[in-house]
């Protein structure tokens, strides 16, 4: 095959990565071609994700010095930008930056609290997401749809699962449940990592490798007098470099792996059925103290997972279903658990005499930890409207099961919603109710609270 060809075989690749899944009248986006053939070219690709949200907070929270049991807000979940570019299908760079979760009381730049033009929420730092060099060793020819690439740099292909390179483009939810980053904002960098990795294609086996050096942590662990009580927490030193990877057979359409960004769904464009698995390292990545000697422990992360997404019925309806189950297997060492929740508004209230939270203020709940976590979601493309054939309706549930040493009583989560696509991915409006435990110790879930968003989400 000839030089050219293999590069315009590479472009539509990366670009039926992005487009499927949007509007068709989209086509190569925000492009600039080097030359006419638009084999060289640098692709822009710019978006938003603003979030209304009403939040059933939990018990004993204040939300800027006021006790508050809901509140309501505005945010921006995502600002991005992402720039990459190919004069040759032998390397290419990548840039993606931008700006997360800005509230009206949280996420502003370093150092802003209070009253006034540096308070609370405002002027929110950007920083880069990705920033990675890659390196062709091996492209696809007419004879061999196989290739290799490795690559350097702030980088996001991952294991352990399919969603822990979820692109945010195009999730079926709202968002992603978030354990499937489970780093998340450790010892990573919003879900990246330093390092170098490799991916390819073998026949239909779609593979990632990767070698990072973690981002220092180094929290104190509480002093148990028992092994038992034990807590393990992050604080990895001199960080021991970490292992990784993930590998999905493609029975039936093939994805594309030009970006490290997997599709939450194609909404009724392509025919995918995926069985996958994954796997993370990182030795001495946690500490734990009883009576008074420390002791290192791994991180050990596994996850199995299945995605199909497929049109179905009268081809001129174009309905289609989503469904993704994954399984995770995590190990941080003992008891370890993080609570968190997204643009949390909250903080402890001390005078509150009730019973709080474990998990803390706000909308708080326990993220992940040493346990297995069950996750399933899935979706319907209802059929096209004669009168308007661009306006998409997709329904969706989720059910997530959390069996975590630190908590014995098993946590289930709902999530139901729906998608309104008004031009694909490109442009769509996505209502989601989420339930969420409240545990009032360990092992005795009291209580649940609820979330509802609203979301209004644009790419170009």
């Amino acid at each position: 095959m000839k030089t050219s060809s293999v590069i315009l075989f590479a472009l539509l690749l990366g670009s039926f990565g992005l487009n499927a899944q949007g509007s068709q009248d989209y086509g190569a986006g925000l492009k600039m071609n080097f030359n006419e053939k638009g084999s060289k070219y640098m692709r822009f690709v710019l978006w938003n994700q603003i979030w209304a949200r009403s939040i059933d907070n939990n018990p004993g929270t204040l939300v800027n010095g006021t006790p508050s049991d809901n509140t309501l807000d505005i945010s921006a979940r995502r600002i991005r930008i992402l720039a990459y570019s190919q004069i040759s299908p032998r390397y290419m760079v990548v840039l993606h930056f931008g700006v997360n979760n800005q509230s009206f009381v949280q996420g502003g730049g370093s150092a802003t609290s209070g009253t006034g033009g540096y308070g609370a929420g405002k002027k929110p730092q950007m920083f880069f997401h990705d920033a990675y060099s890659e390196y062709a060793i091996k492209l696809a020819t007419k004879d061999s749809p196989n290739t290799l690439s490795f690559g350097a740099g702030l980088h996001y292909f991952n294991g352990i699962s399919r969603m822990t390179s979820a692109s945010t483009l195009n999730f079926l939810a709202v968002d992603a449940p978030i354990f499937n980053w489970p780093l998340i904002e450790n010892s990573d960098q919003f879900a990246r990592l330093y390092g170098i990795y490799a991916k390819g294609k073998l026949g239909k086996l779609d593979y990632r490798l990767n070698m990072n050096k973690p981002f220092a942590t180094n929290l104190t662990p509480t002093n148990a007098s028992t092994s038992n009580a034990a807590i393990a927490v992050d604080n990895n030193g001199d960080s021991k470099l970490s292992t990784g990877g993930y590998a999905m057979y493609q029975f039936l359409d093939q994805e594309s792996n030009l970006l490290p960004y997997t599709v939450g769904t194609y909404v009724g464009t392509k025919r995918v059925f995926n069985l996958g698995a994954g796997f993370y390292n990182q030795p001495e990545g946690t500490i734990s103290q009883t009576n008074g000697l420390k002791s290192k422990h791994a991180i050990n992360s596994f996850a199995v997972d299945a995605f199909v997404d497929m049109p179905i019925g009268d081809k001129k309806k174009n309905m289609a279903i989503t469904a993704y189950s994954a399984l995770y297997l995590n190990d941080f060492g003992p008891n370890y658990l993080r609570n968190t929740g997204i643009m949390n508004p909250g903080t402890i209230d001390p005078a509150y005499t009730g019973t709080k939270a474990l998990a803390g203020a706000g909308n708080a709940r326990p993220l992940v930890g040493t346990g297995s976590i069950w996750y399933t979601q899935a979706g319907l493309l209802l059929p096209k409207n004669s009168d308007s054939p661009k306006l998409r309706v997709q329904p969706f549930v989720a059910y997530t099961l959390k069996q975590l040493d630190a908590l014995p009583a098993a946590g289930s989560y709902f999530d139901i919603g729906s998608n309104f696509y008004i031009d694909g991915h490109n442009s769509k409006i996505t209502l989601q109710y989420s339930s969420r435990p409240i545990y009032s110790s360990k092992d005795n879930i009291s209580d649940y609270k609820g979330e509802f968003v609203i979301q209004f989400a644009n790419y170009l």
